[in-house]
């Protein structure tokens, strides 16, 4: 997961980019042995007729935002990340200090998925944005999208899209 994002300040009405010094300070704790904890979720991805149940760490601050999936090893096959925003606004990521590929679905306030970007490169500074106002991300395995079959249009259902 992404150490950074980029949100739209609409009080101050410019972008503002939450990036280095936070994520290196969030690094440096985790190096030295403290860890974020995340609660515990459950979504379902509904997806050409079937609904996929995935267990989900919430990342719902800036400190787990700027942690995200870092240093983690693996994750499995129906579990992931999902960080909300608490409004929609075009969010960019990267995958510094992030270890494994993920598949980063970008979500609408309503819950519809808007974009997904496939197969982040571990360890890349290489932002990837939303390309459209999102109000959450799910980062699940690279590649697991595809073959899950997740495809922008499909539906999320959880709490923070009012959907659940």
């Amino acid at each position: 997961m992404s150490m950074a994002f980029a949100g739209f300040n609409r009080r101050l009405g410019r972008r503002v980019f939450f990036a280095a010094p936070f994520a290196l300070a969030a690094g440096t704790a985790l190096a030295q042995g403290s860890d974020v904890k995340f609660k515990r979720s459950s979504l379902v991805v509904a997806t050409g007729g079937r609904d996929l149940k995935f267990e989900v760490d919430m990342a719902t601050n800036d400190t787990e935002r700027s942690h995200g999936l870092m240093f983690r090893k693996s994750l499995g096959p129906y579990e992931g990340m999902l960080f909300d925003f608490h409004q929609e606004l075009p969010v960019s990521f990267w995958m510094k200090n992030t270890l494994i590929p993920l598949d980063m679905i970008f979500i609408a306030a309503d819950g519809t998925i808007r974009h997904i970007h496939s197969n982040a490169v571990p360890l890349s500074t290489d932002t990837i944005p939303s390309k459209f106002p999102v109000r959450g991300v799910l980062e699940i395995n690279g590649g697991s999208a595809k073959l899950l079959g997740i495809k922008p249009g499909d539906k999320v259902r959880h709490a923070i899209f009012g959907n659940a």
